[in-house]
């Protein structure tokens, strides 16, 4: 089994190389002519005979008449002969009709029963492709037909198909004789002659078996072919007239362009001199190539032509002609476009604007703006759009781009003026200042005060437009002491920190507690929509007290109940009331007694015992 299939592939790579020696011989003889020599003789016809030898392969098993089985094997046919006919469309493909003969009625063997070894007769039919050739035409072809096949162990003349293909070369040593050194195809062939059957004693006995034949052909002998048809060399007849095309590169231009005209011919004598002429708007030719200089043409298509002659007094079938085309077109007009950044301003701000023109023909362009309103400036393609008098609302800018040629194409953008939200500004709530401390002067600005009022004092001079206003409050058991610690805490702050006094006002509010609370308030701001439930103090009718010290200060008595309160007021944040502060917390804001922290006063409902009218005491407040 081993060396069977050994042998099998020895004969493909076999078959291959006698396959690939038409196109070896055709790459030597030939390698520049992609379909053969355009001067060489290509007949329409052409008729083979010559001399073959069939080498089919494969071992069979027919049954013998003793009932056994032997192998056997095809011998190569050296009796042969071979025969075909082409018939051809154009220079290279055609048709063909073929039939071979190998060791037909020889070696004779039993009546009626076939010959000793074989016999194989083939008719097919196929394509042939050539590459004409002065002297070597290579070809190759395919075919598929019938065989009737006969052996090689006495089956009879059994007729199946048939398949293969290869290739060959032939030598011309004329316009119509010529060898054909070799022909190599290989094949592949079917026949199915049935079982054995019959008996040798009663002298009927018949071979049979199913036979699958790879064979390798070769063949040699005479070519006979026809008068030429395409490209005939000379001596073989009469060279047909050459062939010339023309080619406009490129076929579309725009005014000044220039354009190339290329004159190409084949079936040329070689041994003549082709001469080119020209004509058509503009052309100016040089050989088989002119050029047309468009700068005076106007748009419109436009036709070259060329002629070529061979020899000094050419005949008719030595010239050829050829045109070719071309148009000049008409200026594209030039393309705009218009970005303005930022899209939208305030009256304060400007936006810029980008042109971007594009010319197909690359023609220097120039560039102009004009808006509705307000002011622009441009500089080439690029400008500044100013607001300045414009009314809020988009404000079309319409930009223009124009060429060298007059021709002009237009693009616009938009800005949009915008007012800005007016800002509505708020009151700052300040710290608070606790009166609650001191029963006896129940309205004098303490020195725990300090800390409080000197970041009121800082606040102002960081805020020279901002105003204050000072909120004084009272229990429900005191009588006009909130606009008194108003009065006497503006006062404080006029006499001792500078603070103009035009720039505070003085109210009182609602809030159950002993203490006053301070408000900063910006330009544009409304105190009483921000700080509701206050009333303004008639600084006409209460007057700032004096601060006198006590003869004797008793130990300060701590305040029956301490706790936060936060005023109740609309748009403006919620303010934490702040306690009075020492020294120590002066920059806090925080008042702390001597005897330990004191938390921020909470309004309280009970009456203090000690509460007495401003004014009236051993001591002044």
């Amino acid at each position: 089994m081993y060396s069977q299939k050994v042998r099998t592939a020895g004969r493909v790579l076999v078959l291959a190389f006698v396959a690939s020696l038409p196109g070896s011989l055709f790459a030597q003889v030939s390698a520049s002519q992609g379909k053969g020599n355009a001067n060489a003789p290509a007949p329409k016809w052409d008729i083979f005979v010559g001399y073959s030898m069939l080498d089919p392969r494969g071992t069979f098993y027919p049954i013998q008449p003793d009932g056994s089985v032997l192998p056997v094997s095809f011998k190569i046919e050296k009796t042969g002969m071979i025969e075909s006919a082409s018939y051809f469309f154009n220079r290279n493909v055609g048709i063909q009709v073929e039939s071979a003969q190998h060791d037909l009625f020889t070696n004779t063997g039993f009546p009626l029963t076939g010959t000793s070894n074989s016999g194989i007769l083939t008719l097919e039919s196929g394509l042939i492709y050539r590459w004409p050739g002065v002297h070597f035409t290579p070809f190759v072809h395919g075919y598929a037909g019938g065989a009737d096949v006969d052996g090689p162990d006495h089956e009879p003349y059994t007729w199946g198909p048939v398949v293969g293909g290869g290739g060959g070369l032939d030598w011309y040593f004329g316009c119509h004789f010529g060898v054909r050194l070799f022909q190599a195809d290989y094949e592949y062939l079917h026949a199915n002659s049935g079982p054995s059957h019959g008996s040798l004693a009663g002298d009927n006995f018949v071979w049979g078996d199913d036979e699958n034949i790879n064979a390798l052909r070769l063949s040699a002998g005479l070519v006979f072919r026809g008068a030429s048809a395409w490209g005939p060399a000379v001596g073989c007849g009469p060279l047909p007239a050459p062939v010339l095309a023309c080619v406009a590169t490129p076929d579309y231009v725009y005014p000044g362009e220039p354009v190339t005209i290329t004159a190409t011919a084949t079936g040329l004598n070689p041994k003549k001199t082709a001469t080119y002429e020209w004509t058509g708007a503009a052309a100016s030719g040089n050989g088989n190539i002119a050029t047309v200089d468009t700068t005076a043409l106007a748009p419109g298509t436009y036709t070259i032509r060329s002629t070529v002659t061979e020899g000094p007094k050419p005949k008719e079938y030595e010239t050829a002609n050829c045109q070719a085309s071309f148009t000049v077109r008409r200026w594209e007009p030039p393309t705009l476009s218009c970005v303005a950044g930022p899209m939208s301003i305030t009256l304060d701000q400007t936006s810029n604007i980008t042109l971007t023109g594009t010319s197909p023909q690359n023609r220097p362009l120039n560039y102009t703006c004009k808006s509705d309103s307000g002011t622009l400036a441009m500089n080439g393609n690029t400008g500044t759009f100013s607001p300045s008098g414009a009314p809020a609302g988009p404000v079309s800018i319409k930009c223009s781009v124009a060429d060298d040629k007059g021709q002009t194409s237009d693009a616009i953008c938009t800005v949009t003026i915008v007012v800005p939200e007016k800002v509505i500004p708020h009151v700052q709530p300040l710290c608070s200042i606790d009166f609650a401390k001191d029963k006896q002067r129940p309205t004098r600005v303490d020195n725990e005060a300090k800390a409080c009022l000197d970041e009121v004092s800082l606040s102002l001079q960081q805020h020279s437009d901002d105003s204050l206003v000072v909120v004084g409050e009272a229990t429900g058991g005191e009588t006009g002491y909130a606009a008194q610690r108003a009065v006497n805490t503006k006062s404080y702050l006029v006499t001792e920190k500078g603070i103009d006094a035009t720039r505070i006002t003085v109210f009182t509010g609602s809030e159950d507690m002993r203490g006053v609370e301070e408000y900063l308030v910006p330009p544009g701001a409304i105190f009483t929509a921000d700080v509701q439930g206050t009333t303004a103090v008639d600084e006409t009718q209460v007057k700032p007290q004096e601060r006198k010290p006590l003869a004797v200060r008793p130990p300060a008595a701590k305040p029956a109940h301490t706790g936060t309160h936060v005023r109740r007021h609309t748009q403006a944040s919620t303010r934490t009331t702040r306690p009075p502060v020492t020294s120590a917390t002066a920059s806090t804001g925080t008042s702390k007694p001597a005897g330990g922290t004191k938390k921020p006063v909470h309004h309280h409902k009970k009456k203090p015992a000690a509460s007495a009218a401003p004014g009236k005491g051993t001591e002044g407040p």
